[in-house]
């Protein structure tokens, strides 16, 4: 397991649209494995596998909304291969997203509320689902990397430039 570097924009690679995985074996689990050592380092709540330079359709997500007794994250840590969205609901929400991609960024998107999800897991299994709330945004978000999108792609013009100079500014002051 470890921890892999993580595409950030503008790198092509984000654009790619992501192959389905043919098997579920040892290698890809090993992959899974590494999503998830990176996302919980970044970190974040959701990584798709074109984030680490690698082209196939796969998420990882934990949200990590319920706490211990101690107040630490509870991981319920989830795997998505070859995940299709099917019946999104017309009712729409807004979230503040954000993107491991596009660090220490922020803006309002605007999604489906519900939409109902097919995937296979780590074992192979068939899942069925639907999603509601913070689980609905972040697959459809994680999604959206399968197919060459990111989330400030769904903004204004003017909002998504403002977003990428403030990133760039950031990048020339760290450096």
């Amino acid at each position: 397991m470890a921890v892999l570097p993580i595409v950030e924009v503008p790198d092509p690679r984000l654009r790619l649209i992501s192959e389905p995985v043919e098997k579920v074996d040892d290698e890809l689990r090993a992959l899974i494995a590494d999503m998830f050592d990176t996302m919980y380092d970044a970190p974040g709540i959701g990584l798709a596998a074109i984030q680490v330079g690698v082209p196939k359709r796969v998420i990882v997500m934990d949200l990590q909304e319920k706490e211990d007794e101690e107040g630490k994250p509870i991981r319920e840590p989830r795997v998505f291969i070859n995940p299709e969205i099917l019946d999104p609901a017309d009712e729409l929400s807004v979230y503040t997203e954000g993107c491991l991609s596009i660090p220490e960024q922020f803006a309002d998107v605007e999604r489906p509320a519900r939409c109902r999800v097919k995937w296979l897991d780590e074992q192979g299994q068939a899942h069925d689902e639907v999603f509601e709330g913070l689980l609905a945004t972040c697959i459809q978000h994680e999604m959206d990397h399968l197919q060459g999108i990111v989330f400030i792609d769904h903004l204004s013009r003017l909002k998504r430039d403002m977003i990428l100079k403030k990133l760039a500014k950031a990048r020339k002051t760290a450096a």
